[in-house]
């Protein structure tokens, strides 16, 4: 028997933080050591940090990742234990996206990346180049501090495998294995038995399947060891990595990391029989076939064992049962550990969100007490850092920390309701309850007086006094009045945020919590500079169909029982007057169901689809329940107004990347914001196939496609729609 012993591990890291990120790298080195492993595998670009984006460019960032790799060189971390770094490295003019491979304080080899991650989050051809080579290795040389450090000159760097005297191994990097031919098929049949994936994977709800999958038919098909090492947590940016480290061997999962936690550091072991995976291997007949004809890969000797012979003092590690989230917890624990990293490295004392007893904002608030609820848990379980940061952000006297989440919550959350004469009983009810559960710091303020002196300001300067639609106003007055209400609530939620720690003498500041989804911002409706311009906004990119599933598992799970009301009350901005005759709802507001902005959302991004196509697609969608002039007419209005308020994505609070239809526009969704909102050329041709379509009498069947998924953002920019400002 061929034991080996592995370890991966999940790391919090910082981007551009070398400090941070080295502490981390070598906890997890000496945790692994000290579990008895000897290959340790950390995820990309550990040493800078995934997310550095445009500092990639700066050659500091280079040299500085130089300067950490020297540290761990020199010291005895590499001893006896074979380690890849990730970290960014300039070889003649390019810069490439590297795995560093050590041993025994000495480069083996360098792997560039080979295939790009560039869609979606993703911009890796911005700052990298993709290695081609892949027949030969190049000799690179190392920097002159680095060489005479370490004794080196030159090292192996390419595409291509580890021999060891018992074993071979290689490196595969995150986005290289969803490729069409990735190389771990090519690297299996060249008799690389363990496949070492550095990634930087992202967060996005109901995909953790995806990746697993990916995985596990890695080696079902061809035998061999995979491990797997992910960034988790908030290292500067919108999105969440969230982990997952694992091991697989011959198509079984054997060990498996958290997905989500508030930890810095974790690491995952597994204790392997190599000789499983020979013998699995020599069981395919297919397999020995095509690896008698192989292309042969490039590939470095190495002088060392990795391997243990048969004893009894290792137990090998078994197929586990794979742990999936559901999407209601994935809700709660994503964001809420995005909260906590961007709380604590923010250098802020806590939160303000403005709380209307709403769906999205009593969202937002369980998210924060759910990350409270954490905090308090990882404490109770002796994690040091954690509590550190918890004392520092609460401001406890010396000696104390919190052990209590209410308590905790009291100290670091603020939640206001802003009332105005269109605000009713019951909102103003639910946000008191809910805060009241969380343990939050709540505040009920009347704001009737400031938008009364607004509007004596303007009449003063007009002459005119705005009136509501249900009291005769127009349109363009209706807005106003509503918009009103909405930027006056930003401008005193700011306001609180910075000036509430001096009123109880505490230092520092509130970050203010956005609660749009993403829905309301692929449909516009929501205000420019309300209460959806915040800080951060932890549900910005999830859909209203997924909040109230949560809203229903939180009100169980979280304890906040007031959350089974509030996601049993229809959506309102509650921004018009109430009367017997009118109350202001908003899928009426906004013409569309936020089931149909769902279906809208993913036929625009996931499946690409311009007016045209999109109603296509909708006609065998809804082809049972409405016409084809019935089914362009949703698709006209949503168009329209998805045009006049592109604008807003410009000015969109950051928000947590969750959805993968989100209209964020900072780099995920990159079309502009001008529009020509009539879509002449397209409509016509809609037009166009509505006619054919009901002069040849076509029967389109329904499809059998689900349309119940959602997402979303929040209220309205002057002019430009309808309004929905959230209290």
């Amino acid at each position: 028997m061929r034991l080996l012993k592995v370890a991966t591990c999940n790391l919090n890291q910082w981007a551009m933080d070398f400090d941070c990120n080295m502490e981390n790298i070598k906890e997890s080195i000496a945790k692994a050591k000290e579990a008895g492993a000897v290959i340790r595998l950390g995820p990309e670009l550990e040493i800078t940090g995934y997310g550095c984006e445009d500092h990639f460019l700066e050659l500091d960032t280079v040299t500085h990742a130089w300067g950490c790799l020297k540290d761990l060189l020199l010291g005895d971390w590499t001893d006896g234990i074979f380690c890849s770094f990730g970290m960014p490295i300039i070889k003649g003019s390019e810069r490439y996206n590297c795995q560093v491979l050590c041993m025994n304080r000495k480069i083996i080899m360098i792997r560039p990346k080979m295939w790009l991650a560039n869609d979606g989050n993703y911009r890796e051809l911005r700052w990298f180049t993709p290695w081609k080579q892949k027949n030969q290795l190049d000799d690179f040389q190392l920097p002159i501090e680095i060489a005479e450090a370490v004794s080196q000159k030159t090292v192996p760097f390419g595409y291509g495998y580890i021999q060891f005297l018992d074993t071979a191994v290689a490196a595969e990097v995150c986005e290289e294995l969803f490729t069409p031919l990735p190389p771990h098929a090519e690297l299996a049949l060249n008799g690389v038995e363990v496949f070492m994936n550095a990634s930087g994977s992202h967060h996005q709800l109901r995909k953790l399947d995806v990746r697993l999958h990916a995985f596990i038919g890695a080696t079902y098909y061809r035998g061999g060891v995979y491990m797997y090492s992910n960034h988790q947590g908030c290292d500067g940016g919108r999105l969440y990595y969230d982990g997952c480290s694992c091991v697989i061997v011959n198509g079984d999962v054997v060990a498996q990391g958290s997905q989500f936690s508030l930890k810095d550091v974790e690491v995952v072991t597994a204790e392997i029989d190599l000789d499983a995976v020979a013998s699995f291997r020599g069981s395919i007949s297919s397999f020995q076939e095509q690896a008698s004809a192989k292309t042969k890969v490039p590939s470095v000797a190495a002088p060392y064992n990795l391997c243990q012979s048969f004893h009894l003092r290792m137990c090998l590690s078994g197929p586990l049962k794979i742990k999936y989230h559901s999407p209601e917890e994935e809700i709660a624990l994503g964001p809420g550990c995005w909260l906590w990293d961007y709380l604590r490295r923010s250098g802020a004392s806590g939160f303000l969100l403005p709380l209307s007893g709403g769906a999205d904002s009593s969202s937002v608030a369980a998210i924060v007490g759910c990350m409270c609820q954490l905090v308090i848990k990882e404490i109770a379980h002796g994690d040091e850092q954690v509590k550190a940061d918890a004392i520092r952000i609460g401001q406890y006297p010396d000696g104390q920390f919190p052990t209590d989440n209410k308590e905790f919550a009291k100290r670091i959350f603020y939640t206001v309701y802003m009332g105005s004469e269109n605000s009713s009983e019951t909102t103003r009810s639910r946000a008191k309850f809910l805060a009241d559960e969380i343990g939050a710091w709540h505040l009920d303020v009347c704001i009737d007086g400031v938008v009364s002196a607004l509007l004596s300001l303007f009449e003063k300067l007009t002459g005119k006094r705005p009136r509501y639609k249900v009291d005769g106003g127009s349109n363009a007055e209706n807005l106003g009045l509503q918009n009103i209400q909405a930027r006056i609530r930003m401008v005193l939620a700011f306001m609180l945020a910075s000036l509430l720690p001096w009123v109880h003498n505490k230092s520092g500041f509130y970050l203010v919590l956005g609660s749009s989804n993403v829905d309301e911002g692929l449909r516009g409706y929501l205000t420019k500079y309300d209460c959806s311009s915040a800080d951060i906004n932890p549900i910005g990119s999830i859909s209203k169909q997924d909040l109230r599933s949560f809203l229903r598992w939180a009100a169980d799970h979280l304890g906040y029982s007031s959350l089974a009301e509030v996601e049993a009350a229809p959506p309102t901005a509650e921004l018009e007057p109430i009367r017997s005759d009118y109350s202001q709802l908003d899928e009426v507001d906004m013409g569309m169901t936020y089931e149909e902005l769902s279906v809208y959302g993913r036929l625009r991004k996931i499946f690409r689809c311009g007016p045209v196509s999109m109603f296509q697609n909708l006609c065998y969608r809804w082809g049972t329940k409405l016409t084809p002039a019935e089914v362009a007419e949703k698709v006209k209005h949503f168009f329209k107004y998805y045009s006049i308020n592109r604008h807003k994505m410009t000015v969109l609070t950051p928000s947590y990347h969750a959805e993968s239809y989100s209209p964020e526009d900072n780099r995920f969704d990159l079309r502009q914001f001008l529009y020509n909102a009539r879509w002449p050329f397209q409509f016509r041709k809609i037009d166009e196939l509505v006619q054919k379509l009901d002069g040849d009498k076509i029967v389109i069947k329904e499809s059998t496609s689900s349309t119940s998924d959602g997402g979303g953002m929040g209220v309205v920019a002057a002019g430009s729609g309808d309004p929905k400002a959230g209290v």
